[in-house]
């Protein structure tokens, strides 16, 4: 590995596709993981006034999960090992784009670099669950999935998605692709 970005690695895809629960795995093995932007800042949100919530206002949204994303990379910098990040900027950052139009994602995409190989988890009907933090249904998460899908190649980055399998098997296959 050569440079930081190297070792920060993208889980994105599918809301309530399992990306959550394959970070709990990769963590329980060891791995370094950064939780989803968010799902946190919907907790800080719900806790204050709740202005910037992704269902009041979307773009306020996005671009608080941009400067949460930002932070996180700084924060993790100096890992010497593969990160696992449960979403991150590019997502964010696609999301502004899609709700206003805002040119952001190519200007953080060519300066903010993941790892080469992005993992998405792909819609799975049979998990999917509306909860506190994440109201949207199926056909939305389907929606963000296939823009996601389009995004990443775009920016040069290797798609894999990750089967519907179980979350251990999950961890193997991500690990395996990364050469683990």
């Amino acid at each position: 590995m050569h440079s930081a970005w190297d070792r920060f690695v993208v889980i994105s895809g599918c809301s309530g596709g399992g990306k959550s629960t394959l970070i709990e795995e990769l963590a329980r093995r060891g791995h370094a993981v950064v939780e989803e932007p968010g799902r946190r800042i919907v907790r800080e949100e719900c806790l204050g006034d709740g202005a910037a919530l992704p269902w009041v206002d979307g773009a306020a949204f996005a671009r608080r999960a941009i400067t949460l994303a930002l932070a996180d990379r700084a924060a993790i910098a100096d890992a010497s090992d593969w990160v696992f990040f449960d979403r991150g900027l590019i997502d964010a950052a696609s999301a502004l784009q899609h709700l206003t139009g805002e040119p952001a994602l190519d200007r953080l995409a060519s300066s903010h670099r993941y790892h080469r190989r992005v993992f998405l988890t792909p819609p799975w009907p049979e998990i999917h669950r509306r909860d506190t933090e994440r109201r949207h249904g199926l056909d939305e998460a389907i929606g963000e999935y296939d823009r996601l899908h389009e995004v990443y190649p775009a920016l040069g980055y290797e798609v894999t998605v990750v089967p519907r399998i179980g979350v251990e098997a999950r961890a193997d296959f991500v690990l395996a692709h990364l050469g683990n």
